[in-house]
C-alpha cells in the first residue's frame, strides 16, 4: 500500500510539469490553427469512411 507521502510526491511532480508544458505551449495564429483544423477535418472523413466501407463490406457479406 502506497504512503500519502508518495501520493503527495506524485502529484507535485505531475502539477511541476504542467506548469511546465502549459509556459513552452503558445497560441497558433491563424494560417496554423487553420492547418491543423483541415488536417483534423481531413482524419475524421477518412477514419469515417473507412468505417463505412467496412461496414458495407460487412453488410453485403452477411456478417
Amino acid at each position: 500500500m502506497k504512503s500519502l507521502n508518495e501520493y503527495w510526491v506524485k502529484t507535485k511532480s505531475y502539477t511541476k510539469e504542467c506548469r511546465r508544458v502549459l509556459k513552452v505551449t503558445k497560441k497558433p495564429n491563424k494560417e496554423e490553427f487553420m492547418a491543423i483544423t483541415k488536417v483534423t477535418g481531413l482524419g475524421m472523413l477518412v477514419i469515417g469512411l473507412i468505417g463505412f466501407i467496412i461496414t458495407l463490406i460487412g453488410w453485403v457479406v452477411g456478417i
